[in-house]
């Protein structure tokens, strides 16, 4: 792509470098027409020799135009002063012959070719006033060269001139308007792009919240009814029930949940620190693991996607301990500093290799949840050594509080 851009800068300033050396051209052949035509015209009515080095200086004065013209835009006070001496001796040969207002009126061109835009019409102005007033002496052949150079020139000159940045005016909206379509049509597609992608997030996190809440309930179920199948006392056994009826009742009020709002309920009705309290002394219970839960820093409302994401994270590093850890000990700390909250959960158990291939969703479904917000997330473990998730979101707070 920066090549092709790279292409077309270059050919657009060729044809602009085009343009400008033609227009040069042309400016200075009719620089030169207009004064022969204004000689000829005032040696038919009869100039004096005198009149002749005149015109020798003018013809001299036009050359400078060839180099001056491609820069006009670079040196405004160079152009200034050329264009005030051109104007000068159009004057000197006007009051020589009336035939000389022909060649007057090529300031009213080069006024609005070469000089500043606000200065253009002062140009104009000055040509035309030292046009009329070249004529006006005793003996000023005032008449048809007059009327030509005097009125009608400037007014085909302005005319022309404002025809020309109509073409130009045309030709850019014309452009905007492409430009718009263009626009209008790449903003459909990324529309129906954003969609799609928000569709394939939406189902990426329904899959999350699937698993983050019924799949890890039904598997804790699973394990309290088999518990209680192989307990050899009532009491033991009732008590594995009865955490499963527990779970049941959990699950099934944490699908109905999701299908409202797929906030945690835990969220709903207490801060952060609170629900993962209350969702990590559960866990504890369930897994006849000895469990420490401790919040650092100043507790703030968070975005309600970091909050949920911090639970879902820290619901999943503890169903992971659960499963696979065979864990005696676990802690979770939340802290909270200026620019982040930090979350980190370890345990004892075996351990792993974090770069092995895992089965499962958890740690990939962790790792994703955490990305999408902004956040990183880090696993430390070693077989044997126990395992660590270290979480870190940035502290985003709630809008307006709650």
């Amino acid at each position: 792509m920066r090549w092709r851009l790279g292409i077309h800068r270059s050919v657009d300033t060729c044809q602009a470098g085009r343009v400008t050396d033609v227009t040069r051209w042309i400016h200075v052949g009719l620089a030169y027409g207009l004064l022969a035509v204004s000689a000829a015209g005032a040696a038919f009515m009869g100039a004096g020799a005198g009149t002749v080095p005149l015109v020798v200086l003018a013809a001299a004065w036009i050359v400078p135009l060839i180099w001056l013209f491609p820069r006009r835009d670079e040196r405004p006070a160079l152009v200034c002063g050329y264009y005030v001496v051109l104007d000068v001796l159009a004057w000197a040969l006007v009051t020589r012959s009336a035939a000389f207002a022909v060649f007057a009126s090529v300031g009213y061109l080069l006024a609005f070719a070469i000089l500043p835009a606000r200065l253009a019409m002062i140009g104009v102005t000055g040509t035309a006033v030292l046009t009329v007033v070249g004529q006006m002496g005793p003996e000023a052949q005032v008449g048809v060269y007059t009327v030509i150079g005097g009125i009608a020139v400037p007014l085909v000159f302005a005319g022309w001139y404002v025809a020309a940045e109509s073409d130009k005016r045309r030709e850019l909206i014309t452009e905007l308007r492409t430009a718009l379509a263009e626009n209008a049509e790449l903003h459909a597609r990324l529309l129906e792009q954003a969609r799609e992608a928000g569709v394939r997030d939406e189902r990426q996190r329904m899959s999350g919240e699937i698993h983050d809440t019924i799949a890890q309930d039904l598997v804790a179920l699973t394990g309290q009814l088999r518990a209680a199948d192989r307990a050899a006392e009532e009491t033991v056994r009732r008590r594995h029930l009865d955490q499963a009826a527990t779970l049941a009742a959990r699950g099934l009020a944490e699908a109905r949940r999701s299908v409202r709002a797929l906030r945690p309920e835990p969220l709903e009705n207490g801060l952060l620190p609170e629900a993962i309290t209350r969702m990590a002394r559960t866990w504890g219970e369930t897994a006849d693991v000895a469990l420490t839960v401790e919040v650092t820093g100043t507790p703030v409302a968070l975005a309600p996607d970091l909050e949920v994401t911090l639970f879902r994270v820290a619901q999943e590093a503890l169903a992971n301990v659960a499963k696979h850890a065979g864990a005696a000990r676990a802690g979770v700390t939340l802290s909270y500093e200026d620019s982040a909250v930090l979350l980190d959960v370890r345990d004892d158990g075996r351990g792993f290799d974090p770069e092995s291939p895992r089965e499962g969703f958890g740690l990939d479904g962790m790792r994703q949840r955490v990305h999408g917000v902004g956040g990183t997330l880090e696993v430390e473990s070693e077989p044997g050594q126990g395992t660590a998730v270290a979480v870190s979101v940035p502290a985003i707070p709630a809008e307006g509080g709650r």
